[in-house]
């Protein structure tokens, strides 16, 4: 009976989360935009004006088309309706066109495509299960994770102020796992499929993808100690699994590999000529790497153990730009962060083969490849912290000690973004977003787990609570000292810096928990 009325009227709060947060990505329409706004813009006319055979070629602006075909004819369906509010954004040589009607379309357009993003998120919360039953529906698993990924900060600030099309892939992706937690293996491999097609960035989690359908769909059985049954591998399985992956690929490539473009397409999609990091340092290992450099640098300096005329330009007084030279320690190339990369991946790659725990299993070691991408990727933006975060939602609400890592993350991984809105009409709304953000899930959380031990201990607390000084320090004390002159890129070396011991802490916790978990012999049965 309890499950008819569930299925009857039990999801209206669901519709007013969406429509509630629908509404708010309406009010920040006005608001600041970066230069991504003309890239997409850019984008828009490069697909309708020009035929196919020059799409990657195209290079008036300098935003050229750098995602996969799909994306592409996605802008280029767009550019037919965007027409209509303003043909003049469609012009290739109107850069940095910005009438009232096309920031009313774009940001609209973002707002619609983001229907598959809800969707997508309905589909998860049908596959949490509560350990208890609450009776309050706020306190219901499924409530909060609604909340966590609807009002997500991040993906807000970043879409509909900051300005991207996240939210419909990050849709595709969900409901990629939605999927196969509920045992649905083609489809959901067809949507990740899709999906890479869309935006090549989920490149990184395409080894967790990988193992666990090798091991839940083209193997059929386990034996009882949960190692897997050889003999019951599927060979139609796979045939259906490579099909799957070569149509799309197909679908995608294959007009370029006719015309013979490959290799100017994937030159597009790659560009390793960009450096190690962007030019905020996103808060992951190299961020460490470079601030090491930095202080040995200074040292050096101060007691003569380097020639001044010998050190690069650009690391001593540039800050934080693009092409970043070491001085100290070893300068990186991009094969060095592919095999760094690889490294910190395998070990969550054979903890999902050898240690099954099912949907659970699969999006532990998903999260593990997002944030080891993130870590020892080759110039990643702060940006791709939320292809942990949001997935770890999921997590966060079925277990305690993924719950207390979720909060360590997402504060962490959501106060570095904040450098991406730097202007002052956005200062007191990326604060209250983030106040009510971070307030609901630390509230929410501790009341789901209020029967278990304190999801954070003392220490995590106190760096915490230590960003508040950081962000009056960088947004109020030094832009009023004497020191924002001659060393602007202070703020964000900070917070780079200072982000990034909470994430890589974060990553090697959410490790070791995967490592040393004992699973019982029902679940590696299962």
């Amino acid at each position: 009976q309890r499950g008819r009325v569930m299925a009857a009227g039990g999801w209206g709060w669901f519709r007013a989360l969406a429509l509630g947060v629908s509404l708010l990505k309406c009010l920040l329409i006005p608001t600041y935009y970066s230069t991504d706004f003309e890239v997409h813009r850019n984008w828009l006319a490069i697909t309708h004006n020009l035929p196919l055979s020059q799409w990657y070629y195209e290079a008036t602006s300098e935003w050229t088309l750098d995602y996969p075909p799909f994306f592409a004819w996605f802008e280029y369906v767009l550019s037919h309706i965007a027409k209509y509010f303003d043909h003049k954004m469609l012009v290739i040589e109107n850069l940095n066109y910005s009438s009232q009607a096309t920031i009313f379309f774009q940001r609209f357009s973002v707002i619609f495509t983001d229907i598959l993003f809800i969707y997508a998120v309905r589909e998860c919360c049908r596959c949490v299960n509560g350990k208890r039953a609450a009776k309050d529906i706020l306190e219901k698993p499924a409530f909060i994770l609604a909340v966590l990924l609807l009002w997500n900060f991040g993906l807000l600030i970043v879409d509909h102020i900051h300005f991207q099309y996240n939210g419909f892939l990050f849709g595709l992706m969900l409901l990629s796992v939605a999927r196969l937690c509920q045992k649905k293996y083609l489809e959901g491999a067809l949507l990740f499929a899709v999906l890479l097609h869309f935006k090549h960035i989920y490149l990184y989690v395409a080894p967790a993808y990988g193992v666990y359908l090798l091991r839940s769909y083209c193997f059929t059985a386990n034996h009882a100690d949960g190692s897997v049954k050889w003999r019951s591998f599927s060979f139609l399985h796979v045939t259906l699994l490579g099909l799957i992956v070569c149509l799309v690929s197909a679908l995608s490539l294959g007009p370029f590999i006719v015309l013979g473009q490959l290799p100017q397409v994937i030159s597009r999609l790659f560009p390793f000529k960009r450096g190690l990091c962007h030019a905020y340092w996103a808060p992951n290992f190299w961020a460490l790497y470079n601030a090491m450099d930095k202080a040995l640098t200074v040292v050096g300096l101060k007691y003569d153990f380097l020639d001044p005329t010998k050190i690069p330009k650009a690391s001593m007084t540039g800050g934080l730009v693009q092409e970043f030279q070491h001085t100290v320690l070893p300068s990186v190339t991009p094969l060095a962060t592919l095999i760094c990369t690889f490294i910190s991946i395998l070990p969550s790659v054979f903890c999902l083969w050898f240690k099954p725990q099912g949907p659970r299993g699969f999006l532990q070691c998903l999260v593990l490849c997002a944030l080891s991408s993130f870590m020892f990727g080759w110039h990643v933006h702060e940006k791709a912290i939320l292809l942990a975060i949001l997935p770890l939602s999921l997590l966060s609400v079925q277990r305690a000690k993924d719950a207390g890592i979720y909060l360590i993350l997402t504060t962490t991984g959501h106060f570095s973004l904040f450098p991406l809105l730097f202007t002052a009409p956005e200062l007191p709304i990326k604060m209250l977003l983030m106040l009510l953000f971070t307030v609901y899930s630390f509230s929410s959380l501790n009341s789901l787990f209020r029967r278990e031990r304190p999801l954070l201990n003392w220490l995590e607390t106190i760096y915490l609570i230590q960003l508040v000084p950081l962000e009056i320090f960088c947004e109020i004390i030094f832009p009023l000292s004497p020191w924002k002159l001659r060393f602007p890129f202070v703020p964000l070396l900070l917070t780079s810096v200072y982000c990034a011991l909470g994430i890589t802490y974060a990553w090697l916790k959410l490790y070791v928990a995967v490592l040393t978990e004992r699973i019982p012999v029902r679940q590696k049965a299962e």
